[in-house]
């Protein structure tokens, strides 16, 4: 049920375009369906194999037994359908302290799955641009949430900007809407390449991923600017400063030549990204040919991602491909394969040991989801391609919940998890 890939891959520093409805109304959001249990179950039990359920049918009770290792090319798995009904979720997250389910509606919706009916955590759809790859793109949970009820969110207005925002939640079920403090505003040339994705990296700091401005051929010349945030990985002190503070180790806080939030440069559109340890695995949109993930340490200031000098490991540009310097993907494909990487997380449960380590990514337009195993230096030990009973078309996000079970969400409103097959 999965084929061994081969990957191209490239020595580095050791260490989505995602497409959207055209819809905008402010109607009340219908709510979603939950169809299957949302948190992990107790560690060393799995349910038996079962036939994945269609969306909108509830799972039969499951009993549980004791997990056996297998050899990966004997594993099977699948993907459980968890939630459906929402207009287009982009990213399944919990919150410390709290192992339900967040999942974020592109729409403006935060709901949190929570026993059989969602509950609406918080809508600001008023605020948000809910068209084509625009709308509430990221949400990051401060590292003190259980103490400060401090959450972060990444949207684009009604004016086509990126807004960062910090919330409050006023209870355990709902955030307080007329919290919003606007931590950033970065003005977008084009409706794409919004990036998106923001986390709390294990500095404590916020991260940001920020794409090129839109449009194509890097039609703003941002990716290979220090002096801009976008078409760049950013990083503040969400704790230092109001509304922020840039950390003293930034590469480029004492050079003129850049601005002081930047980390690293040359993305195009750093859709989904995510942190294992102290390393960041970026799942960076491509443009005509390839798509790429790149991995580096977290403490590896100044990177350059190679955009759009490079489009994964091929020059892009026809003329002045000098290569020097530049920090080259672990994994690409081509466009013969998919069409729009969807970056992952690196999977750390415990209901399917066997993939302890593993590096989850897939594309939006093929459905397919692979993973790669990662050493120390970079180098891809092993790459499969998964093939359950069914693939994921149009998908949008992974996700993880506090357990380190791995989550998918695609456009027709699902939330999926990954179990044994």
């Amino acid at each position: 049920m999965r084929r061994w890939i081969v990957l191209i891959v490239v020595a580095t520093t050791v260490i989505a375009a995602c497409a959207g409805s055209e819809t905008g109304d402010t109607d009340p959001p219908p709510t979603p369906t939950v169809l299957a249990t949302s948190t992990a179950p107790p560690p060393t039990t799995v349910a038996p194999t079962t036939t994945v359920a269609s969306p909108n049918t509830t799972l039969p009770p499951t009993t549980t037994t004791t997990i056996p290792l297998v050899p990966l090319d004997e594993l099977e798995l699948t993907w459980t359908p968890v939630a459906s009904g929402f207009d287009q979720p982009v990213l399944v997250a919990t919150a410390p302290g709290d192992p339900r389910l967040h999942v974020l509606d592109q729409s403006g919706v935060i709901w949190v799955l929570d026993g059989d009916t969602p509950v609406r955590f918080l809508d600001i759809r008023d605020e948000v641009t809910f068209r084509g790859e625009r709308g509430l793109l990221g949400l990051a949970f401060h590292p003190d949430y259980e103490s400060n009820d401090r959450f972060f969110v990444n949207y684009i207005n009604n004016s086509g900007d990126t807004v960062v925002a910090e919330y409050t939640r006023s209870s355990a079920e709902a955030a307080d809407p007329s919290s919003e403090r606007v931590i950033l505003l970065v003005d977008q040339p084009a409706s794409n390449h919004n990036g998106g994705m923001i986390d709390f990296g294990p500095d404590g700091f916020l991260w940001i991923g920020f794409g090129d401005g839109g449009g194509a051929n890097d039609r703003y010349r941002q990716g290979q600017r220090a002096d801009t945030l976008l078409g760049a990985m950013v990083r503040i002190d969400v704790d230092g400063g109001d509304p922020y503070a840039v950390p003293a180790d930034n590469p480029f806080v004492d050079d003129s030549e850049g601005a002081p939030e930047v980390w690293a440069i040359g993305v195009r559109n750093p859709w989904r990204w995510s942190f294992d340890g102290n390393r960041i695995y970026i799942g960076d949109v491509g443009q005509n040919e390839r798509e790429e993930i790149s991995i580096a340490d977290v403490g590896a200031a100044g990177l350059n991602y190679g955009w759009p000098i490079m489009e994964a490991t091929a020059c892009f540009q026809r003329s002045g491909c000098d290569q020097t310097g530049l920090v080259l993907p672990v994994i690409e494909y081509r466009h013969s394969e998919g069409c729009s990487v969807t970056g992952g997380y690196v999977y750390r449960g415990s209901e399917i040991p066997e993939l302890d380590g593993h590096y989850f990514y897939g594309d939006y337009c093929r459905g397919w989801v692979r993973s790669a195993l990662i050493d120390e230096t970079g180098t891809v030990i092993d790459a499969i391609e998964w093939s359950p009973p069914q693939t994921l078309p149009s998908l949008t996000s992974f996700g993880v919940d506090s357990a380190g079970e791995l989550y998918a969400t695609t456009v027709n409103g699902t939330v999926w998890r990954l179990d044994r097959g």
